[in-house]
């Protein structure tokens, strides 16, 4: 069985609007093809205006779909209601909301000032919250029900990590968030999950928190049971499932898909206790270049 192919039927996602953020790249833009494919209206948002115009020109030249490119840094609550506004005024409603805007740092955390630890936690936890907030109270004023809002989290989430300490703690409290509103917004007619993705290689991503040798050093796919990393169409498949209204019942759920990583050993990035003080300085002064171009 091939485990790249897509899962849903055409047309399943066709009577819904959906906002990805950090739809621009990765992750982000996969899942938004996906369920351009199957029917829906799609807004991508991120801070990069040029890298999302050049990705919904993309996307809908590959699918046929919608995608709107609004810019938004989902930090400022304002710019988030000004970006929640500029999609309903486009697309007439918005059903789901994809919170996948994230970012991260590899390093010990004696090495993390104040604000490097404070740009994680409110890119991934401040950031979900206001879309969050920004959406459902609009969603609550309007009577708009069968309101779905999809988390990405991870699988330290609940188990922490070691390496990775502000992205942990923001995630962590993303999971207790979903969990939370499931039930108090269930009333509305709003449902919340979230997946736990394990590795998933981006290139933008990846190069970032591994660069040059690193990655073949500290091959993750060596730390998965099947032996392998995951493949964007799989986590597409459970996106667009988990948006749809074939999980009409599910919510407050937390699924993982991971080929049994994290079973295996907890803390993704436990394994880099074996890299030496050396090591950290180079890794550092290759991240810096990498931002500087």
């Amino acid at each position: 069985m091939d485990y790249s192919k897509k899962m849903l039927r055409d047309n399943a996602l066709e009577d819904k609007r959906i906002v990805v953020t950090g739809g621009g790249s990765g992750l982000g833009k996969s899942m938004s093809k996906y369920f351009l494919e199957l029917g829906a209206k799609v807004a991508i948002t991120s801070r990069n205006l040029d890298k999302l115009k050049k990705t919904a020109e993309e996307l809908e030249a590959e699918t046929g779909g919608t995608c709107l490119p609004v810019q938004c840094d989902v930090r400022d609550y304002e710019q988030v209601e000004k970006m929640r506004d500029t999609v309903v005024d486009a697309f007439g409603k918005v059903d789901v909301l994809l919170n996948n805007a994230a970012g991260n740092f590899i390093s010990p955390t004696e090495r993390l000032s104040a604000n490097a630890f404070d740009t994680i936690i409110d890119i991934v936890l401040k950031g979900t919250k206001n879309c969050t907030l920004a959406f459902g109270k609009h969603w609550i004023e309007t009577e708009q029900t069968n309101t779905n809002v999809l988390n990405i989290v991870t699988t330290y989430a609940w188990t922490g990590s070691a390496y990775v300490v502000p992205s942990a703690t923001a995630k962590a409290g993303v999971l207790a968030m979903t969990r939370s509103l499931a039930v108090e917004w269930a009333k509305y007619g709003m449902r919340f999950n979230a997946i736990a993705p394990g590795p998933f290689p981006t290139k933008g991503a990846w190069d970032r928190l591994l660069p040059g040798e690193l990655k073949e050093k500290f091959d993750l796919a060596k730390k998965v049971p099947l032996k392998r990393v995951g493949d964007h169409q799989e986590l597409a498949n459970l996106a667009a499932y988990l948006v749809s209204d074939f999980s009409a019942y599910m919510n407050g759920e937390v699924i993982t898909i991971d080929g049994g990583e994290w079973l295996k050993g907890a803390g993704q990035f436990n394994l880099l206790e074996q890299v030496p003080e050396q090591m950290w300085d180079m890794l550092e002064a290759m991240i810096r270049s990498n931002k500087k171009g």
